[in-house]
Formats: C-alpha cells, sequence, structure tokens
C-alpha cells in the first residue's frame, strides 16, 4: 500500500484516498464542444512523472495534487490543489 503525505494531515495510507483525475487544466466554459470532449474523454498515459488530482476522503477532504511516478508508484511531490492552476 502506498502512503502519500497530505499537505494537511501528514503521513496517512492511500486507502483514505480516492483518486479523481489527470491535473489537467479545465476548459473554460464558453469553451467549444472539441475542448470538452478532450477534457473529459482523452488521457496522457505517459511513462513517469504525472500530476493527479486525488480527494482526502477520509481525513481532511481537501483535493491534492500528488505527482506520482507512472512507473515505480513512486511519490514524488503533494501540494493543494488550490494552488494548482485548473483546480477542481
Amino acid at each position: 500500500m502506498q502512503q502519500f503525505n497530505c499537505f494537511f494531515c501528514g503521513p496517512r495510507d492511500q486507502s483514505e484516498f480516492t483518486y479523481l483525475r489527470e491535473a489537467a487544466t479545465i476548459p473554460a466554459l464558453d469553451a467549444g464542444v472539441a475542448a470538452w470532449q478532450k477534457f473529459v474523454y482523452e488521457r496522457d498515459n505517459p511513462c513517469g512523472a504525472h500530476a493527479e488530482w486525488w480527494q482526502h476522503n477520509h481525513g481532511c477532504r481537501q483535493v491534492l495534487e500528488i505527482m506520482r511516478h507512472t512507473q515505480t508508484h513512486e511519490v514524488v511531490g503533494v501540494h493543494p490543489a488550490r494552488s494548482a492552476q485548473g483546480t477542481p
């Protein structure tokens, strides 16, 4: 089981968190259909570090941006999603 170092609560087990989606900029509300289709259905599949949004459901309930390596699952960094661009 992975350990995530919650920015607000400290180190916690991955089972306390829920994966939301990759950290991507949300299109403007008046963006065209193509922009929204890309946001909803197309996902990056990188080999290496990848930013994701996770919610700490069994703790502070905050959304965190977790930078995780997709091959090793090593957590490279954790930041509050509020400070990130395109916050959920």
